[in-house]
């Protein structure tokens, strides 16, 4: 009995309760979180979209985030690389953020779902992280020009991918080492301040003060 009172007591703190075995919710924090992300990438992706519109209607159009050569979204919409499966890819970030959006707002609402919910839902996120390590790489080093809306969608999807997983990790559905589930119980923001910290590190190494230019 003492120990399932602590039990429930440790779920308690970290903001998680499971429903019934196997069915797991997450804090409000990260219901919050996947909301703010979520709306941040799409709203990333609408304006990218609409501007793509713009550019294909008028040839001669500049995106407002068109600052200088260097930080240009109109040569990020031009490249091979911005319709990569055959349409823009702003449009697949209109469905996939919306998910995060309708996936925040449940758990906000107290909603539990089953191990395999979460690791598609984490699935989801590891593609979105890899596509967008992707389009960095081709940023940076083969298209030569950055798009401020882009890095909006990466930070975005970049924090959300690390937090679903620590709740994965944390709550055994992945497998992990006892000392990385503890590690994640308090230090999960560490992972993507790290991340970003790359991120920025890589763009400053490439461009430096180019960037304002």
């Amino acid at each position: 009995m003492t120990k399932t009172i602590s039990a429930q007591a440790h779920d308690s703190d970290h903001g998680e309760r499971a429903a019934a075995p196997g069915a797991v919710g997450g804090s409000r924090g990260l219901a919050l979180l996947l909301v703010i992300t979520g709306a941040a990438g799409l709203l990333a992706s609408w304006v990218i979209t609409l501007d793509k519109l713009e550019l294909l209607k008028n040839p001669n159009f500049q995106p407002g985030c068109s600052i200088n050569p260097i930080v240009s979204c109109g040569s990020i919409m031009k490249s091979d690389q911005a319709t990569v499966f055959g349409f823009p890819n702003p449009m697949l970030g209109l469905v996939t953020y919306g998910i995060v959006i309708c996936v925040g707002m449940s758990v906000l609402a107290g909603a539990r779902f089953p191990r395999w919910y979460w690791l598609t839902f984490n699935a989801g996120t590891v593609f979105g992280v890899g596509f967008c390590t992707w389009l960095m790489i081709q940023s940076l080093y083969h298209i030569n020009a950055l798009c401020l809306w882009c890095c909006l969608a990466w930070a975005a999807t970049i924090i959300m991918f690390w937090y679903v997983t620590s709740l994965n990790v944390r709550n055994g559905f992945l497998p992990a080492p006892r000392w990385a589930k503890s590690f994640l119980d308090d230090f999960t923001w560490a992972l993507p301040v790290m991340h970003l910290g790359v991120v920025a590190m890589l763009i400053l190494t490439r461009w430096g003060a180019d960037l304002w230019a």
